[in-house]
């Protein structure tokens, strides 16, 4: 569906809120790079170590450790990427367009219950994030992460991989909660 449908139903446009999946797959390269290079020295550190007590088996335990949670981390990140490549959600007057891989699904702002944790109302100025602080989390994508939680049971996952999410959390949650929908630019349907 081209974004001039999706206008007409959803009313004027207001911004897009794009997904950066080049950097989702340097970030999935980085991992699986540290996951290899973690097991290709503590494989063999592992057999050199059978038979002793000194600190080889800890560093054996770390390499594996680092190499396997690399590898798992890495291919949760690939597949990710793989899977929601070209993601794009516009903001429209009357509801949301979230295009995924050339797949756009209309969104109207009655489809959703609201935005899931960890954002909270604080003080009625919509929806804010607690900054979990955890090391290199925005690095990794799961710096600001929540879910837009749909009336079906269906959830869309946004993360710091998307422009402006905290801005579009914000928005989604004035339309849904506080009635303000956002004002789009040009003609309207």
């Amino acid at each position: 569906m081209r974004r001039t449908e999706a206008a007409r139903e959803l009313g004027g446009f207001v911004r897009e809120h794009r997904t950066d999946g080049g950097r989702r797959l340097r970030t999935a390269g980085a991992l699986l790079v540290t996951g290899v290079v973690g097991l290709a020295f503590g494989i063999p550190v592992t057999v050199a170590s059978i038979g002793t007590t000194d600190g080889a088996p800890e560093l054996a335990g770390l390499l594996l450790g680092v190499g396997l949670i690399g590898l798992g981390l890495g291919v949760w990140r690939l597949t990710q990427a793989l899977r929601t490549r070209e993601q794009c959600f516009d903001v429209h007057e009357r509801g949301l367009t979230h295009r995924v891989a050339g797949h756009a699904t209309l969104i109207p702002w009655t489809d959703i219950e609201g935005i899931g944790v960890p954002w909270t109302d604080i003080e009625g100025i919509g929806a804010v994030t607690a900054d979990d602080g955890r090391l290199l989390a925005e690095a990794r994508g799961m710096g600001l992460r929540y879910t837009i939680a749909l009336r079906d049971g269906r959830g869309i996952r946004v993360d710091t991989f998307t422009e402006d999410a905290k801005e579009l959390a914000e928005t989604i949650h004035r339309a849904v909660h506080l009635g303000e929908l956002p004002r789009g630019r040009g003609r309207r349907p």
